[in-house]
């Protein structure tokens, strides 16, 4: 009950009827309104319970020296105007830390809805094979060493390893790779990844709480549960603010035998102005990066981006768009016509629902390249396609689906797919009856900002490293565009998340951009997590500390001068408001401040301490 009544009172509804009564405090004497009961009062009943109890519950569950907490001397202040019948005073240095704390709960606020997300992912059935027909269960049921069924479009239910079959799969939940990996027997299949071809059969390796998906939930929860928010700075003070205040005044009585100038010293001693400090700079800069497109949870991420020494970047959708394009045309031998060989590949793709042959008729469509009618077609999963174009036979896939069909590729055609893999580019070799006629390669596109983006954070001393499910030679050709020298390949999610700790463990202040489920653990565990807003999945944006609304990473570098800048901001106005309180001392011991007009200068640096952090709104970085 005391809990739920805290609660209301130091809301923002109810802070702000505090402040109203303050005011009225104020100006209704000043006006000959006398009321029988000072509106004060209500002031400090409104903000002073939740001050009152945060104080005692602070006493009674923190250890050791955290016990004293600012929040304890501004109560003391607090009951020591009440004593001397200053209800304004009072009043006045409890809605300043009502108000502080609003701001502060204000830029920490986040959505946690993600995990639940990734939760609703996981498979809840399987196609079981009970000598030789097929049984659905429920995943739970699914044991290790049993034999399931995956028909195409199916989300696999387990890890395990292919035994009878050969298809695509949609890994990109756990590896973040933009294309389907082919499968055969003896490869491994994660759970929560999509079949998106042939029927296989599986044999469950890992189950339950030992399977991929699994293991990539309890590490989102694991990362959320150990990422604590900073402790405010008010707090660090208040073990030496607390006792400091408090020999000051009982000095001050014991020498003066003036019980107002005690209370007084007591009144301006409040860290009202440094509680301000942090949340008013935070929210100010939180709102500026809000205009350009940059969604910032809390501001304990916000300081942290300024200490960042280390960037780590997921490849696709981060520093590539994550969509694929057809980047070569490349005739082979006697054949030269580039539009011909794009018009026999774009037909015979047209009715297969691989992402290649998809890419490959869409950039067909958007050169006004007519497509000729597509018979007799055939797609051998994971391998390629067969159909009749303009009565001639024209297979598109891969050097395994040639051989298989007899169509020789020669050591130059070899040797210009051995290009495209270290170019990091796939490819699909175009073939009839008389042999290889072109290969199609296909990359994911770059985004014309990274390399400009590295670059200026090379200038600034920051690190960047590449983290990606991406295969060695796409993972260094990608790299060696934008400018990064630290590369790191064919990583799995938890592998990501070894890498940050890696990082951080070498006494590095890391952050990590990505945009997918599998980023969502590494996003979490590092220092600062940000998303791509735009284009990347729910779980990652509410697995990160910043989103990138607009998916232009040309705003990191602007994101650590932001931050920074706050930092200063913060630091500047903390010392600002000592400097006043130092003054506001001397002037209470000497008596010519009261509690009244103590509590009036030390709202004055409050206010000052705002103007400051206001400042940082309409401030240029870039």
């Amino acid at each position: 009950m005391l809990k739920k009544i805290n609660s209301i009172l130091s809301g923002m509804p109810m802070t702000l009827v505090g402040g109203v009564f303050l005011f009225l405090s104020f100006v209704l004497p000043r006006i000959n309104i006398v009321l029988p009961i000072d509106p004060a009062w209500l002031t400090v009943i409104i903000s002073g319970i939740p001050l009152l109890y945060l104080s005692v519950w602070r006493i009674i569950h923190n250890k050791g020296i955290s016990k004293i907490s600012s929040a304890l001397l501004i109560t003391i202040a607090m009951f020591a105007a009440i004593a001397i019948g200053d209800l304004f005073a009072a009043g006045e240095v409890a809605f300043i830390m009502a108000l502080g704390a609003l701001l502060e709960e204000m830029t920490t606020n986040r959505a946690k809805k993600g995990l639940q997300k990734l939760i609703n992912i996981a498979p809840t059935q399987g196609r079981k094979l009970i000598n030789g027909k097929e049984q659905m269960i429920s995943a739970e049921e699914i044991q290790k060493d049993d034999i399931l069924r995956i028909l195409p479009g199916e989300t696999i239910p387990v890890d395990g390893i292919i035994i009878v079959g050969e298809t695509s799969i949609d890994q990109s939940i756990m590896t973040g790779e933009s294309l389907p990996v082919d499968k055969e027997m003896g490869d491994n299949v994660f759970c929560g990844t999509l079949n998106r071809f042939g029927s296989i059969d599986i044999k469950a390796t890992k189950v339950g709480e030992d399977s991929s998906l699994q293991k990539l939930i309890r590490m989102v929860q694991d990362a959320e549960n150990n990422q604590a928010p900073s402790q405010r700075i008010a707090d660090k003070c208040a073990s030496w603010l607390v006792p400091v205040a408090l020999l000051i005044a009982i000095v001050t009585f014991i020498i003066t035998k003036d019980i107002v100038r005690a209370v007084t010293v007591l009144v301006v001693f409040c860290p009202c102005a440094l509680v301000l400090a942090t949340p008013t700079s935070i929210m100010a800069a939180i709102g500026q990066a809000t205009k350009h497109g940059v969604i910032i949870k809390s501001g304990d991420a916000l300081e942290k981006m300024g200490k960042v020494d280390t960037i780590a970047f997921d490849k696709t959708g981060t520093l590539t768009f994550g969509k694929l394009d057809v980047s070569d045309i490349i005739p082979c031998h006697n054949y030269q016509d580039e539009t011909q060989l794009l018009m026999l590949a774009a037909s015979a793709e047209s009715k297969s629902e691989h992402p290649l042959g998809k890419a490959i008729t869409t950039f067909a469509y958007t050169k006004n390249i007519s497509l000729s009618e597509c018979t007799n077609f055939k797609m051998s999963a994971g391998k390629g396609i067969i159909a009749t174009i303009e009565q001639e036979t024209v297979y598109c896939g891969n050097e395994k689906f040639m051989s298989e069909n007899d169509i020789f590729l020669d050591p130059d055609t070899l040797g210009k797919l051995d290009l495209l893999r270290t170019q990091g580019k796939a490819s699909v070799i175009i073939a009839t009856k008389e042999g290889c006629i072109g290969i199609i390669g296909l990359s994911d596109v770059l985004r014309p900002e990274a390399a400009d983006m590295v670059s200026r954070l090379n200038k600034m001393h920051t690190k960047t490293v590449l983290l990606t499910g991406d295969n060695n030679k796409t993972a260094d050709y990608f790299a060696k565009q934008v400018g990064i020298t630290e590369v790191r390949s064919d990583l799995l999610p938890e592998e990501k998340v070894k890498n940050i700790q890696m990082l951080e463990e070498q006494q590095n202040t890391v952050c990590m951009i990505g945009d997918g489920v599998n980023d969502a653990p590494a996003l979490k565990l590092a220092t600062v997590g940000i998303a791509m807003g735009s284009m990347g999945s729910d779980i990652a944006i509410e697995a990160a500390d910043i989103a990138l609304m607009s998916d232009d990473i040309s705003k990191i570098p602007y994101l650590k001068k932001l931050s920074n800048a706050t930092v200063n901001t913060i630091k500047f106005a903390i010392s600002l408001s000592m400097t006043i309180n130092f003054v506001a001392i001397i002037l209470s011991v000497t008596g010519i401040l009261n509690p009244t007009t103590g509590a009036l200068v030390h709202n004055c640096g409050s206010c000052l301490v705002v103007l400051i952090a206001a400042l940082l709104y309409d401030r240029k970085f870039d």
